[in-house]
């Protein structure tokens, strides 16, 4: 017969196995999410930031991967692994929807409004699925993504299908690596697109994407600060020191809603 010791003990015992099977489950489901096979689309059909759409379309291990996000609970992972998840969604759907549309042109093209009736465009229409609920391109960036995280440097990452947004990675997003891949998306978008962002120190000029427009709050509470904020990924020099006074003019530079597609 079990002394009342040994009924502690076996209760012990199941309750441990209980948590070990659970700690179990949840390395399970972080292993099963796997970027490789968008990384691997990535890079053999995404150059300097421009997308060859058919062959998203042709490739079966697209379909595949959209499959795998539809059926993941991100919810379960890390983190970082969670932002980086919730980043390759939104730019895998993306690529999905211009796809779905046959769209060549622009992004703006799709679901455009008629008259007064405002559609919302591509970004309210419900055809993202994750865990197996439907959002919008919109409810993830600005429900799952935005408020949750609050990392500014997400606007870097998130891809719209545009000439004006920053440039798609060639590669997939991961957790262990999240935080220098945004920082090269940072330097990339404001050092090297100077159509898009520049510094022109003579006139204390900064010339800015809307992008910084619509989001300056994502990086500060007011424009001085977003113009500080940025100077971190300037080098020393002339330019960064317009930045770090926070009293320069800002003027929005024109934003190209182009496709971002591969010339033919």
């Amino acid at each position: 017969m079990l002394t009342m010791r040994s009924h502690v003990l076996v209760r012990s015992l199941a309750a441990l196995a209980i948590l070990c099977a659970t700690a179990a489950a949840s390395r399970l489901s972080a292993q099963a999410v796997s970027h490789e096979p968008f990384d691997r689309l990535l890079r053999a059909h995404v150059r300097d930031g421009l997308v060859d759409y058919d062959a998203f379309a042709r490739a079966p291990e697209f379909a595949r991967y959209l499959a795998h996000l539809a059926a993941t609970d991100p919810a379960r992972l890390p983190r970082s692994e969670q932002l980086a998840f919730w980043i390759n969604a939104y730019n895998a759907y993306t690529i999905a929807q211009i796809n779905a549309h046959g769209e060549r042109t622009s992004i703006k093209n799709i679901n455009r409004s008629l008259g007064l009736v405002s559609t919302g465009g591509a970004w309210r229409e419900r055809m993202a699925t994750v865990a197996g609920v439907r959002y919008t391109l919109d409810e993830i960036e600005h429900q799952r993504i935005r408020p949750v995280f609050r990392e500014p440097r997400i606007h870097f990452a998130l891809v719209c299908a545009a000439i004006g947004c920053p440039p798609l990675r060639s590669e997939a997003y991961v957790g262990d690596r999240l935080d220098a891949q945004l920082d090269e998306q940072a330097r990339q978008f404001l050092l090297r697109s100077p159509m898009k962002n520049r510094v022109d120190s003579a006139t204390n000029t900064v010339h800015l994407s809307r992008i910084f427009d619509w989001y300056g709050g994502d990086f500060a509470p007011d424009r001085a600060g977003m113009l500080r904020w940025l100077a971190r990924y300037w080098p020393a020099g002339t330019e960064r020191r317009v930045l770090e006074r926070g009293q320069a003019r800002v003027q929005w530079t024109p934003y190209d809603w182009s496709l971002n597609r591969q010339p033919r």
